[in-house]
């Protein structure tokens, strides 16, 4: 196979979708936690993507089961998908992550359920022209259905540019049901900062004096190499140096930054003994409302163009003026 599209890349493509959907906590019925000792399907139907061969098709959307794309901490689920189906066995498909093309196999369990490039997806819709996925949460031979919360929905390119008359782009956008969800998230962490969440746009800090400089840490290169697991966005980190502070120190903390763009102090990250934790906390509130407050502008994060609270993650190292 094609070095290009490795089982590791491949797997990438979905292993966000496989790991958030614990943080969704939409099937509360009495089979919730339920783990199936053999891959147990609702219905008794072995597929054929036959009418399908040759076709390209686009993900145009992905939700949770509640057809929501955005969780409660703001991680945003996001069609990648485009796959040719070549025949029964084997997809061309596309990695995001290389921006390549490349073949993976598509292996028929049994029932509805297929594994993909190394994913379990049950085929829950086909016609001509679409195909809704429900994405597995498979370990070995156990499926958790309660963690297979995760739904794709895939349109034949022809059917988007001849029978829509529109483009892939255009069907990708945030459905009225995400506004909705969005505008009443937004509206909680600005009435109160312990509901904050993560922005699509993170908050951005900005030096306001030569006496402080900061960075931000990027985790997407090392995501894309290794697991993954986290989005950029959703606990951004900033490296801070102050000069001619009242003394050498060196501390980690998150910090909240409102609506406003106001910086508030939320919790220490550094190993504190109980004993100390209440002067611990009252030296690093003083070192925001103090130093931070007066040295940085604070944007706040956006969701869907809405500013709302949410937090971020401090490395500040203070320099003694010599």
């Amino acid at each position: 196979m094609n070095n290009i599209l490795s089982r590791n890349n491949i797997y990438l493509l979905l292993v966000l979708v496989l790991t958030i959907t614990t943080f969704n906590s939409c099937n509360n019925g009495p089979e919730k936690g339920k783990v199936y000792r053999t891959i147990e399907s609702d219905e008794s139907v072995k597929p054929t993507f036959k009418p399908q061969w040759g076709q390209n098709f686009t993900e145009v959307k992905r939700t949770f089961k509640n057809g929501i794309s955005f969780s409660e901490y703001g991680y945003q689920l996001e069609p990648e998908w485009r796959f040719k189906f070549l025949n029964d066995d084997s997809v061309n498909i596309y990695n995001p992550v290389n921006k390549t093309w490349g073949n993976a196999p598509m292996l028929f369990d049994h029932d509805s359920i297929f594994n993909i490039a190394w994913a379990y997806m049950r085929l829950r819709k086909q016609t001509k022209d679409s195909i809704i996925f429900q994405v597995l949460k498979v370990e070995g031979r156990k499926l958790t259905r309660d963690e297979s919360v995760v739904y794709m929905t895939l349109y034949n390119n022809d059917y988007i540019k001849n029978v829509l008359h529109t483009t892939a782009e255009k069907l990708i956008h945030p459905s009225r049901k995400d506004t909705v969800f969005i505008q009443q998230m937004v509206a909680k962490a600005n009435a109160d900062t312990a509901k904050a969440f993560a922005g699509r746009v993170p908050a951005v800090l900005v030096p306001k004096s030569p006496l402080i400089t900061i960075s931000r840490e990027s985790t997407a290169a090392e995501n894309k190499k290794e697991s993954g697991l986290l989005a950029d966005y959703l606990l951004p980190e900033y490296n801070v140096v102050i000069k001619n502070a009242y003394e050498d120190f060196s501390y980690s903390f998150t910090m909240t930054i409102d609506d406003k763009g106001k910086l508030l102090f939320k919790k220490n990250r550094n190993f504190s003994f109980t004993e100390f934790e209440t002067q611990t906390n009252k030296v690093l509130r003083a070192i925001v409302d103090g130093y931070l407050s007066a040295y940085l502008k604070g944007t706040p994060a956006t969701t869907l163009g809405m500013p709302h609270s949410s937090v971020v993650v401090m490395h500040v190292k203070g320099i003694k003026k010599k």
